[in-house]
């Protein structure tokens, strides 16, 4: 299965039998892609983002359940030996159910073959439930982008963190 190019508030968890699939995203997607974008995010991506990726190149996923819902999305780009993860989002009602995690390690993934050895994302500085994740996923803090994201009041810094890319699993 491979997606090619072409911290949200906290909500009980959806409990079901079904596992959404992993599939690249389409130009169709982008209404429902935009629709769980804004569920999850206070400041979300807007769509004339999500179809610049689609249209430059970007490695952008999506999570499909059996019944054709569109419950989270992935965008990265790989240049220069180095992928940067730019979105990850669930929708709210399907958070912690490891599929932010799946999502991350199939970019990585993807990533690796095509030629990156190290992977990047940012965090915002207030988003604990994300960075315990990346870093359970055996991703290190090594920097801060400071005023990245904007907030309620101004804006926040963002934590860099970084991971080597291995075949497949968390270098952990």
């Amino acid at each position: 299965m491979s997606c090619q190019a072409g911290g949200g508030r906290r909500v009980s968890a959806v409990v079901s039998t079904e596992r959404p699939q992993l599939r690249a995203m389409r130009e169709s997607d982008l209404p429902h892609v935009l629709a769980v974008e804004n569920s999850a995010y206070e400041f979300p991506w807007t769509l004339g983002i999500f179809r610049d990726c689609l249209r430059v190149g970007y490695h952008c996923c999506v999570f499909e359940t059996a019944a054709g819902r569109i419950i989270g999305h992935g965008v990265m780009s790989v240049a220069a030996g180095e992928c940067h993860i730019l979105n990850v989002c669930i929708r709210p009602d399907w958070q912690r159910q490891g599929l932010g995690a799946e999502m991350v390690e199939h970019l990585c993934q993807i990533a690796h073959r095509k030629g990156a050895r190290m992977a990047l994302l940012e965090v915002r500085a207030s988003n604990a439930v994300a960075y315990r994740v990346y870093t359970r996923l055996g991703f290190d803090e090594v920097g801060t982008r400071h005023n990245y994201y904007p907030a309620q009041h101004g804006r926040e810094n963002a934590i860099i963190l970084a991971r080597e890319l291995q075949a497949s699993g968390a270098s952990a």
